[in-house]
């Protein structure tokens, strides 16, 4: 299984910030001094091409974010300080996203080490997240005929809404959100299913849920690859969570996804999304487990 990273995932952010920017460089030296991620399988991303993120997004998004940046009232809804090293970081993790996707067609699986930047919309970035990196990967894996149908598996607390507005009405891409119902964004937009859960939820609620709705995505639906959006707020104690799934919970959750895609037998992709948690050391853990259940001979 190969894996994209690079070393300008990480971006310095002011001091206090609430999104761990560090948690990139964590997961990857994690894995790495486990033994999962030798450096054969580590893939490079370089800048993904204008021409892919315009595949996905308005000129006039790209041209702020190409030319003199975003308004203050963007930047607000963004969450984080516009910069060229953010549009740089974010262009490299798009690639990563791509780069693992074209592995995954040809392995069956493979993951990127940042990405599953799911409340990017077409014309706007928000919550963190400035290109939408599934949507950009999905549409050029279909320009290039590699792909016709996709499915994404989004299991981020976080609905998301600008992977769900993008595709709304789109009958080749099937969207599936399980979270928070009374969560972020608090305008929800239509994925093709939506599972919105109760704030406090637990172990077995959760996966009682996941398995319950995991069969009904395939029934009437056979995707060429699935986008599996792994984000970790899910687990107790998150900053921005208002779950309660324990460690134990959270890998079982990734083992489930995992053992139900092998099922399946279609390429699977794995992101980060969404993690805060306490600290940023205990971020990177949650984020691992997912590659250590799918690295794991």
């Amino acid at each position: 299984m190969k894996v994209s990273h690079h070393p300008d995932y990480y971006l310095p952010l002011p001091e206090g910030h609430p999104f761990p920017m560090v948690k990139y460089t964590l997961v990857h030296d994690r894995l790495r001094a486990a033994g999962l991620l030798p450096a054969e399988r580590i893939m490079l991303p370089d800048e993904a091409a204008r021409a892919d993120l315009e595949r996905v997004h308005t000129r006039e998004y790209l041209d702020r974010l190409f030319g003199h940046g975003l308004s203050a009232a963007e930047q607000r809804a963004l969450g984080v300080p516009w910069s060229p090293r953010l549009l740089r970081r974010s262009r490299l993790a798009v690639q990563g996203t791509l780069l693992a996707a074209r592995a995954a067609l040809e392995d069956g699986r493979a993951g990127n080490l940042a990405g599953g930047t799911h409340h990017a919309f077409a014309d706007h970035g928000e919550g963190f997240c400035v290109l939408n990196d599934i949507a950009i990967t999905i549409r050029r894996l279909q320009a290039d005929r590699r792909i016709e149908r996709a499915l994404v598996v989004d299991l981020d607390v976080h609905q998301g809404n600008g992977t769900a507005a993008i595709f709304e009405g789109d009958e080749s891409v099937f969207t599936f959100s399980i979270h928070g119902e009374k969560n972020y964004p608090a305008r929800k937009m239509r994925s093709t299913l939506d599972v919105g859960l109760p704030a406090g939820i637990d172990d077995d609620a959760y996966l009682s849920a996941l398995q319950e709705n995991l069969p009904a995505l395939t029934k009437d639906f056979c995707p060429d690859i699935v986008f599996y959006l792994a984000g970790v707020d899910v687990a107790e104690g998150d900053r921005y969570g208002k779950f309660r799934l324990s460690e134990a919970g959270v890998r079982a959750r990734e083992r489930c996804v995992l053992d139900w895609s092998r099922k399946l037998g279609v390429p699977l992709v794995i992101t980060l999304a969404g993690g805060y948690s306490p600290n940023a050391v205990r971020t990177a853990m949650l984020h691992s487990i997912v590659f250590e259940e799918a690295l794991n001979p």
